[in-house]
């Protein structure tokens, strides 16, 4: 779906933005080590040493990964290689929760298709168990001939989503006009397949074809090496500090992600995605929101 876009952007940028994400992506990681498997334990089989899983969805059930540390703030970057083939009914995520009745959340969620249709990349932003915050989008490639980065950046000025390094959505700090962010509240993050055949695909109208079971989902290279883990005795979190100046004068610093917002460069790369990919944005949906768009809409995107 507008396809033409994508000639719109140098293909030198995009190639120069995956290799950026691959870089951020390769901190060391076992997901054997990092992660439990806190639904459909025989769905999920890791390979090289940990450093690869594949979750599967078949008749009995799907399955989850939950990650054994907590965070609050920071960079989380993992590989994802969809379902290949027919695929409806299934979801593949990726997203951070919080848990608990006024939970903060952020989604990836990959709706399957039918054979030679597009993936739809359904994203939402939950804060203080708020969310209905859906923006929709195609994608400028096939996400199931291989793996592509995926990044959730959460900070205190802001919460951006990637792929490959391109920034496709950001949800801006605006507590001080009334909309809640997620500030507070220690994460984790989680990875799962799962069955949704009565809404994921066409709206419900297209149905899970089990003949084609097990589907299956590949995760690598996950990295939280620039997050903020929750230290669960003191009640606290433990960022990692960049080091200024040499020898005895070294000193901690703010990591730069912590402070990041989005520049010109980023803002006109994310005005080309919504542009040509972007199908559903909540913002402009005047049938759910018949007295006027949720307050964080009204608010210009770019504001500080």
């Amino acid at each position: 779906m507008r396809a033409s876009g994508l000639r719109r952007l140098p293909l030198l940028v995009l190639v120069l933005l995956a290799v950026a994400a691959a870089a951020a992506g390769s901190g060391e990681h076992d997901f054997r080590r990092d992660f439990e498997v806190v639904w459909g334990e025989g769905n999920a089989r890791f390979r090289d040493g940990g450093r690869q899983v594949e979750l599967s969805l078949d008749t009995r059930t799907g399955a989850r990964l939950q990650s054994k540390q907590r965070y609050l703030f920071g960079r989380f970057d993992i590989d994802i290689k969809l379902v290949p083939g027919e695929s409806a009914g299934t979801i593949t995520s990726f997203y951070i929760c919080t848990g608990g009745a006024r939970h903060d959340e952020v989604d990836f969620e990959f709706l399957g298709n039918t054979s030679g249709d597009p993936y739809l990349l359904h994203t939402n932003i939950f804060s203080d168990g708020k969310g209905e915050r859906e923006q929709q989008f195609v994608l400028w490639f096939d996400p199931t001939e291989s793996f592509h980065t995926y990044s959730i950046l959460w900070n205190p000025h802001n919460i951006i989503l990637y792929i490959d390094g391109v920034p496709i959505r950001v949800f801006r700090n605006n507590a001080a006009r009334g909309v809640p962010f997620p500030a507070a509240q220690p994460v984790h993050v989680f990875a799962s397949i799962w069955d949704a055949e009565d809404w994921a695909t066409q709206g419900g109208r297209v149905k899970t074809d089990w003949a084609k079971a097990p589907f299956v989902v590949a995760y690598r290279r996950y990295n939280v090496s620039n997050a903020c883990v929750w230290d669960e005795e003191h009640g606290r979190a433990r960022c990692p500090a960049a080091t200024a100046g040499g020898g005895r004068g070294r000193r901690r610093r703010e990591a730069a992600w912590m402070a990041q917002k989005m520049d010109w460069w980023s803002w006109m790369t994310l005005s080309w995605v919504r542009m040509n990919y972007m199908v559903y944005d909540y913002c402009d949906d005047q049938r759910r929101f018949p007295d006027g768009s949720p307050p964080e809409c009204v608010i210009p995107i770019g504001r500080a």
